[in-house]
């Protein structure tokens, strides 16, 4: 199994908030700009994607982070074919968080997605942008 065929790079950096205009604006102090801002309806979310240079922040409203150092919800893997991606980490063993690649109606045609579960109960996510 040779699941990096699949990856290409580090996508985006997750943090929860419970403010997401305060986040934004102390990511803007910092030098960072607002590449796409949408709203995840399934979730009920606010969601803001934050850009400088190649490193991209995904910051959600959720109300419930929790603000305390190491409170970074997830790390993105950008990947294509996802679908594949989802079958061979199956097959390999991975503790899957989804019953199925997800979608999420963000940026110009949507992102398909799933997560696993790292030994240190860190949450990995496979993603892919849609072209």
């Amino acid at each position: 199994m040779d699941i990096t065929k699949y990856m290409t790079g580090i996508q985006h950096v997750g943090i929860p908030t419970n403010d997401l205009d305060k986040t934004i604006a102390f990511y803007q102090r910092l030098g960072f700009v607002v590449a796409h801002q949408t709203v995840n309806e399934k979730a009920n979310e606010k969601v803001a994607f934050l850009q400088f240079g190649n490193l991209t922040i995904e910051t959600y409203e959720n109300h419930a982070a929790t603000l305390r150092s190491g409170a970074i919800d997830h790390v993105a893997i950008d990947v294509k074919e996802v679908d594949k991606l989802y079958e061979e980490i199956k097959a390999g063993g991975f503790h899957i968080l989804n019953d199925s690649v997800q979608y999420l109606p963000f940026w110009e045609k949507g992102v398909k997605f799933f997560t696993i579960l790292g030994p240190n109960e860190e949450r990995i996510e496979f993603c892919e942008r849609l072209a």
